[in-house]
């Protein structure tokens, strides 16, 4: 198969538009030729795994060359045991429409990145879409706000369901955003019956134990039993269809599904509020209550940096994911797993899934020097987001800006504050 994937030019009359993949057409091409447009199928999406599978079923499938049809049928293999697997296409739903109602079960098929699953779930749970479209416009914003700071700054996510290879493979970073995306749905679930959003449930069981002097439970909890059940329903389903990609991707998503959830169970706290003459606070009132989103994906973003690579290996008459390079355990319930190593991320590459860190718009359009392809670095720090670190060694370019921001602020009694604006200018750093 190898032997077939060859650079070269461009073939006068070759089926460069062929991405249909028109019948009499694909058994008639040249390897390379086809070689070129199934590279297009895995980095540019523009035709889907399931047509090209359903067409190598198919009988004229067996007019091509014998070499022709190994070849297709060696591609196809390595594609499902790579594993693009679905498991997070549902955050595609942050792009779903306000004007989309969602009040009749047929709307549920026009929810984009949804497995047949998911649909059906959808269904059966309609008013609970609406929570979990909000689920994946958190997991876009909480990730792209967690990584703001990294040469991957999880700019990615926000290509669902159509993701470059560094979350459509078994990488680090597919681990965080599998294990974040879980986090997230039983997250946001769990808070919509705390406020009353979801019919289907109310505030979370009072605590078995008793607090202590001076405390009372009361309040209403998180329903975190209710999000978890719900929520890994919905996000897991993908994993537990039988054509998922291969076996060692679905037992390495759901285990990072899983750890997201764990560190989600690990962030319920007592929280309390105060009552008593004068503000004294004689009583306190408490309920458990989950930490924001933010906090729990800072969280696995410590289990991102120290995540472990592993294999999948027999043992016994099984096979199980274990560590690489020390193989000698099992793999931890609480650590984040990978099987595909990544790029550095310095320099753009998207077929893996790379942006890099060069500024490449900002210094051909100088009235934007912000655009969303600059990467901007921190020449005084000496963590992630240092020029250093972010720029890759190659050094960075300054440019100034104008920031607005409140001053000059006045307190009112009673009870309000008026302020000015004042605009200053600052110095940036964008990466070369």
């Amino acid at each position: 198969m190898g032997n077939h994937c060859k650079d070269h030019k461009k073939q006068p009359g070759a089926v460069s538009e062929v991405f249909h993949l028109q019948e009499r057409a694909l058994p008639k091409l040249k390897e390379n030729t086809l070689c070129k447009i199934l590279r297009k199928l895995l980095f540019k999406k523009q035709i889907s795994l399931e047509k090209l599978i359903s067409f190598a079923q198919q009988e004229k499938a067996e007019k091509m060359k014998p070499s022709l049809r190994f070849f297709l049928a060696g591609f196809l293999l390595l594609i499902l045991q790579t594993g693009l697997c679905y498991g997070i296409k549902w955050i595609a739903l942050s792009k779903t429409s306000l004007a989309l109602a969602l009040n009749q079960t047929q709307h549920c098929k026009q929810l984009e990145g949804l497995v047949v699953s998911q649909v059906q779930l959808c269904r059966s749970n309609l008013e609970l879409m609406q929570t979990i479209i909000q689920a994946a416009r958190e997991v876009i914003k909480t990730c792209r706000k967690t990584f703001s700071d990294m040469r991957w700054n999880c700019s990615s996510i926000e290509l669902a369901p159509n993701y470059l290879l560094d979350l459509d493979r078994g990488t680090r970073e597919s681990a965080f955003v599998y294990a974040l995306s879980a986090a997230a749905i039983s997250h946001t679930i769990a808070r919509a019956c705390t406020t009353g959003d979801l019919p289907g449930c109310s505030c979370g069981p009072i605590p078995g134990e008793t607090p202590g002097p001076g405390y009372r439970w009361g309040g209403c909890a998180d329903n975190l039993n209710y999000g978890l059940i719900m929520g890994s329903k919905f996000s897991d389903a993908p994993m537990k269809m039988k054509k998922s990609g291969s076996q060692a991707n679905k037992l390495m998503h759901l285990h990072n599904s899983e750890v997201g959830r764990q560190v989600l169970k690990a962030s319920l706290e007592m929280k309390c509020k105060c009552h008593g003459v004068s503000g004294s606070c004689s009583i306190k009132t408490c309920w458990k209550g989950l930490q924001e989103l933010r906090d729990i994906a800072l969280d696995l973003k410590t289990k991102y940096l120290s995540a472990t690579k592993v294999v999948h290996r027999p043992m016994g008459t099984r096979k199980y994911l274990v560590p690489k390079d020390i193989d000698i355990r099992p793999v931890k319930e609480t650590e984040l797993i990978y099987l595909q190593s990544s790029p550095d991320f310095c320099m753009k590459n998207e077929k893996v899934g790379s942006h890099g860190t060069q500024d490449r718009s900002a210094w051909r359009e100088r009235e934007n020097p912000r655009s969303q392809y600059s990467r901007q670095c921190n020449k005084t720090s000496n963590g992630s987001d240092s020029c250093d670190l972010m720029c890759c060694g190659r050094g960075y370019n300054p440019y100034m800006d104008k920031v607005v921001e409140r001053c000059h602020c006045k307190y009112h009694w009673c009870c309000y504050v008026t302020c000015k604006k004042c605009e200053r200018t600052v110095e940036r750093y964008v990466c070369k």
